[in-house]
């Protein structure tokens, strides 16, 4: 990354988005609070948008066009979270008088984009992550991990549908309160450490 300013930016963005997903699931899984769940996704794919832009900034010439393509498809996923978690958070701030709780949302159904677009974007910037020498091997092992559970949680929601199956529990658990933080928190002090 050429822009020390960016880097920094982009280090604390994936602090920020480590620590928002971890609150997310925290909300989500054990407080149900509709409110705060809603308003850390929204945070949360914010702040990944930056930090998907600067490891795009670190790895734009390895295996190019690989990193634009992890790019967008990491920031389609980011774009997900944004409008799903926005339109939750409206809905939690002015409920309407019905919601159909049984429909898909009509913008991220089932996980579509955050969790679908978003193990596929993963994916591929851990296979470059491997492929780099500034940023630790394991680093691309756990994306490997974090973009399975994803795709674990997308046709879990898509085919089994209920929440409570111990299969989308155990997924949802280890992605939200372990892999998806502890990466990103990773990544951010990776960031920290590379040089100009």
């Amino acid at each position: 990354m050429k822009s020390a300013s960016f880097r920094t930016l982009a280090t604390w963005c994936a602090f920020l988005a480590g620590i928002a997903g971890l609150l997310y699931a925290l909300s989500f899984v054990i407080l149900q609070n509709t409110l705060l769940s809603a308003l850390f996704l929204l945070l949360g794919g914010v702040a990944s948008v930056v930090v998907w832009t600067g490891l795009y900034a670190h790895l734009h010439d390895i295996e190019a066009p690989f990193p634009l393509l992890a790019l967008l498809l990491s920031v389609g996923a980011a774009s997900g979270s944004i409008i799903h978690g926005g339109y939750d958070l409206a809905n939690a701030i002015h409920p309407p008088a019905t919601i159909n709780q049984d429909l898909p949302s009509a913008i991220d159904p089932r996980g579509l984009l955050t969790f679908g677009l978003g193990c596929l974007g993963l994916l591929v910037f851990a296979w470059l992550i491997a492929r780099d020498r500034a940023l630790p091997s394991a680093l691309a092992y756990l994306g490997y991990a974090s973009a399975a559970l994803m795709a674990v949680l997308y046709l879990g929601r898509l085919i089994i549908l209920q929440a409570t199956n111990p299969v989308i529990v155990i997924a949802a658990v280890l992605e939200g309160f372990l892999l998806n933080p502890i990466w990103l928190i990773w990544l951010g002090i990776a960031f920290r450490r590379l040089r100009n």
